[in-house]
C-alpha cells in the first residue's frame, strides 16, 4: 500500500472525527457539476477517491488509445450528456469483468469487462449502470452506513485502505479493494433500474441488458467456487436480476439500437490480446464458456480456436495436447486464425513425436509470419527435428 499523502491524512483524520452512532439520513441525487460542500464527511471521502484516482492514472495498466477511449465515452455521453462532463473514465487492462463507479466520478471499466460484452448496447448498460451509483450518491450512503455501525479505529483503517489503494495486481488485493467500495445490494439494485433507464432513453435494445448476466451466470456456475466472481459477490442473484431485467425489457420488444459493428470495430485492435489475458487467468471452465459464447456470436472461429487450443496447452492434463492440437487444426481450418497458429501447432506436434509434421507447422508460421522476431529460433527448430 502506498503511504498517505497530507491531503488524504486530513482527509482520515475528518471523517474517523465525524463517526456517529446515529442511523444515516436519506440523501438527495447528485446534480449534474456538483461537488460536496468542504468540511463534510462527503467531501472528506471525495478527497480520499481523489488519491486513489492519482495511483490509478499513474499505475501503468491504463489503456490510453484515444480511439478506443473516445468510443466508450461517447457511449457514456450517450447516456447523459449532463453527467458526462462530471466523470473520467479509466480502461483498465485486467482480464476480469468489472465495472466501477468511485463518488468523485472516477470510473473503471476492466478490458474483460469489453471482452465479455458484446454489442454497443450491452456496454451501455453496463455504463449506465455505474452512472446510477454516482447519481444516487451510493458511495456516501455506504459510508455513513459504515460510520454508523463501527468504531472510530475501523473507520481509520476503512479509510486509510482506500487511501493508498489504486490498481492492484492480484486477486487478493483486488477482492480487498472490492471489500472497501462494494455497495449494497439495495444499490446494486437501484442501479440496475437506473442504467436500464438510461440505455432506453438513449434509443438502445433492452432486451440486450439481460443477456450479460446469463453470459456471466454461465460462466460463474462453470468455474465453480474456487474461482467466485469479483463482481458478482455484491450483486443481487443472477435469478432476480434477470427476471426484473427480462421483464422490463418485454415491454421494449423489437426495439433499440443494438450497435454490434461499432463496438466490434472499437475493440478489433485489443481483443487478441485481452483473449491471451483471459487464457492466462487459468480458470479454464470460466473461460471455455466464455469462448464459446463469443464464437455463437459471430466473433472470428479461426481467432476463438486458436486460444481454446491455448487454454488445452496451458492446462496440461492428461490428453490435452491432443485436444490442443485438435484445436489448433479446427483454427487454421477457419476464418481468423492468426499466423501463431502455426507455431503452437508445430510444438504440439514436435512434444507428441510427430516430427515431420511439426517441422511442416513451423514452415507454415515462417511464411504466414516473415517478420517474426522468433524467426530465427524457429528455424532452429526445423534443423533440430531434421
Amino acid at each position: 500500500m502506498i503511504g498517505m499523502r497530507a491531503p488524504a491524512l486530513a482527509a482520515v483524520l475528518l471523517l474517523a472525527g465525524a463517526c456517529v452512532t446515529a442511523p444515516p439520513e436519506p440523501i438527495a441525487d447528485l446534480k449534474p457539476g456538483e461537488r460536496p460542500a468542504l468540511g463534510t464527511d462527503e467531501a472528506g471521502l471525495w478527497m480520499q477517491m481523489d488519491a486513489v484516482e492519482e495511483n490509478l492514472s499513474t499505475s501503468g495498466r491504463i489503456v490510453t488509445d484515444a480511439a478506443l477511449n473516445d468510443y466508450v465515452r461517447t457511449v457514456t455521453c450517450r447516456l447523459s450528456a449532463e453527467y458526462c462532463k462530471d466523470l473520467r473514465l479509466y480502461i483498465v487492462q485486467t482480464p476480469h469483468f468489472n465495472a466501477s463507479m468511485a463518488p468523485n466520478g472516477t470510473m473503471q471499466v476492466w478490458t474483460g469487462t469489453l471482452l465479455r460484452v458484446q454489442n454497443e448496447a450491452q456496454l451501455a448498460y453496463v455504463l449506465g449502470h455505474e452512472m446510477g451509483h454516482y447519481i444516487r450518491r451510493h458511495s456516501v450512503q455506504r459510508w455513513r452506513s459504515i460510520r454508523s455501525k463501527t468504531d472510530r479505529m475501523a473507520v481509520f483503517t476503512v479509510t486509510s485502505r482506500m487511501a493508498g489503494l489504486g490498481f492492484m495486481g492480484d486477486l487478493a488485493d483486488l477482492a480487498a479493494m472490492a471489500s472497501v467500495l462494494a455497495f449494497s445490494r439495495d444499490h446494486e439494485r437501484e442501479s440496475d433500474d437506473i442504467g436500464f433507464d438510461l440505455m432506453v432513453k438513449a434509443g438502445y435494445a433492452a432486451r440486450e441488458a439481460p443477456k450479460i448476466w446469463v453470459a456471466l451466470e454461465e460462466e460463474r456456475t462453470a468455474a465453480g467456487a474456487e474461482n467466485p466472481s469479483l463482481f458478482l459477490s455484491s450483486h443481487p442473484p443472477t435469478e432476480e436480476r434477470l427476471a426484473t431485467l427480462q421483464a422490463r425489457a418485454s415491454a421494449h420488444a423489437g426495439q433499440g439500437k443494438v450497435g454490434n459493428k461499432p463496438f466490434r470495430v472499437a475493440v478489433r485492435r485489443y481483443r487478441t490480446d485481452w483473449l491471451r489475458d483471459e487464457t492466462r487467468k487459468r480458470d479454464f471452465a470460466g473461460t471455455k464458456v466464455l469462448l464459446g459464447n463469443l464464437l455463437q456470436a459471430g466473433y472470428p472461429a479461426g481467432e476463438i480456436y486458436f486460444f481454446e487450443g491455448e487454454l488445452y496447452r496451458l492446462r496440461g492434463d492428461d490428453g490435452d495436447m491432443k485436444e490442443a492440437i485438435s484445436s489448433y487444426r479446427k483454427a487454421l481450418g477457419s476464418k481468423g486464425a492468426p499466423a501463431e497458429t502455426h507455431r503452437a501447432l508445430g510444438v504440439m506436434y514436435w512434444k507428441s513425436d510427430q516430427p515431420k509434421q511439426a517441422r511442416k507447422s513451423f514452415r507454415a508460421y515462417l511464411a504466414a509470419a516473415p517478420k517474426a522476431e522468433d524467426r530465427a529460433m524457429i528455424k532452429s527448430y526445423i534443423q533440430q527435428l531434421k
